[in-house]
């Protein structure tokens, strides 16, 4: 159910022009030239380093950050580009602190890793704000592929089969092109419309067509795509939203997270998108956190994450968890919500106390209520519009390999795919290698 002005509880523009831009700033500013290569001389710039193991796109982040130390700021760019085309924004929402900066010499050392992130960021803000692209497009091959999804898995694939010379179809469903990028990340991780920006920048090597509201089972069919191409790559995330069912969880005021926050993204004014004055989260993802500090920033009053296991169990990483609680948000651990009680709209949640028993939350017989008019799901997603005859492990797409599904010139990546961690850096690896993989097949080589 969508957020409405005229749900009791909701009401816009709780605060002024100046807080909204104050709330909503960049959360990790760019670095200047000197803070770049200050934060780069802090590298030991190491042998067989463990931040290059820890990295899912396999970035030579030694090398990047000494092209940074010594003045090549557009040379470290191309380092982090050549494994990940999108590392502007893998700088900006990685998860780094549990990824390349926690495998750090330097956290291990002194719990304050290299910058890694933020020194990613100045490498590759450097290259785009030059204008232009910076990689040539191959000689064409003849050859077509069809991508479904202009998620970060779908763009990846798509410039990776575009600089080969291959020409790509880009399909999404949605009107803007980014996926998760565009619609689902907090505002305040990818200011001043950087996921359009970067959209526009990485089709810049050209042979990419883009056609959106395309969905999947509805205005394309994967029959029609493999008779007009000769390859299909599915990036097409999880789209599904996972049901609560409780009592009440159909009240006006409940609404899940992934939908506020895609407003939130898409909206002109802040001060127009109506927020509750006591807002609680139930999940525990980086869904919940994103949700849960947007929701103060637009100024709730109180906001609670209610999560059903303990917090070492969270999909959000302390570091999240720890912002959310700079922010205000409380946190509440092992409790899941049994009800939600109003006369018309979401004004109690009741949540009985749990604790984790055998892999699974058990419930202790204690319950207790916290006051909300506004409810926000984030209990994970699910995949819709797998085309039948696709061969699913559990609730995704079966992959092997670079991405190969079940079905022949067809192949799957990115959340909606089995295997890695639903991440944008971990969709944008398998897009890139997927595209590897169907360059081979269309060139007739070996996989």
């Amino acid at each position: 159910m969508a957020n409405s002005p005229t749900t009791p509880g909701l009401a816009p523009g709780r605060l002024s022009s100046a807080e909204y831009l104050e709330n909503f700033a960049d959360l990790h500013p760019p670095l200047s030239a000197h803070e770049a290569a200050v934060a780069a001389d802090r590298c030991y710039f190491c042998h067989d380093a463990p931040c290059v193991t820890a990295c899912p796109t396999d970035i030579d982040i030694p090398q990047f950050i000494r092209e940074i130390q010594s003045g090549r700021p557009a040379t470290a760019a191309m380092t982090i580009f050549d494994r990940n085309i999108l590392g502007g924004m893998c700088a900006r929402v990685c998860p780094t602190e549990t990824l390349c900066e926690e495998a750090c010499v330097r956290e291990a050392a002194e719990g304050r890793p290299v910058e890694i992130g933020r020194l990613q960021r100045h490498a590759t803000d450097t290259v785009m704000r030059a204008g232009g692209h910076p990689y040539t497009r191959a000689g064409e091959t003849g050859r077509s592929v069809a991508v479904v999804g202009a998620g970060p898995a779908g763009l990846a694939c798509s410039h990776g089969l575009a600089r080969r010379g291959h020409d790509v179809t880009l399909y999404d469903a949605r009107p803007k092109p980014g996926g998760l990028n565009e619609y689902g990340i907090a505002s305040y991780k990818t200011v001043d419309g950087f996921a359009r920006a970067e959209v526009e920048w990485l089709m810049g090597i050209g042979g990419i067509r883009l056609e959106t509201d395309r969905e999947l089972g509805r205005t394309l069919q994967l029959s029609e795509l493999l008779e007009s191409h000769d390859a299909v790559f599915l990036g097409i995330g999880l789209a599904g939203v996972n049901a609560l069912r409780v009592e009440g969880a159909d009240l006006p005021g409940v609404v899940d997270a992934v939908s506020f926050i895609a407003d939130l993204r898409q909206a002109g004014d802040l001060a127009a998108l109506p927020v509750g004055g006591n807002v609680v989260v139930v999940g525990g993802g980086m869904t919940a956190v994103d949700a849960a500090v947007q929701s103060k920033l637009l100024g709730a009053e109180s906001v609670t994450i209610v999560y059903r296991r303990g917090r070492d169990r969270m999909g959000a990483s302390r570091y999240e968890q720890d912002l959310a609680a700079s922010k205000g948000v409380g946190i509440v651990s092992n409790a899941q919500p049994v009800a939600i009680h109003g006369g018309g709209t979401a004004l109690e949640v009741e949540f009985a106390r749990t604790r984790d028993a055998d892999g699974a939350p058990g419930e202790t017989g204690e319950t207790f209520r916290i006051a909300a008019d506004q409810v926000m799901l984030a209990i994970g997603q699910s995949l819709e519009g797998a085309p039948e005859g696709l061969a699913l492990d559990g609730r995704k797409i079966a992959v092997t390999g670079a991405g190969r599904t079940s079905l022949e010139r067809v192949w799957a990546g990115g959340d909606c795919a089995s295997g890695g961690d639903d991440l944008t850096v971990t969709a944008v690896a398998e897009g890139r290698d997927a595209a590897e993989d169907i360059h081979r097949a269309l060139s007739g080589e070996s996989s």
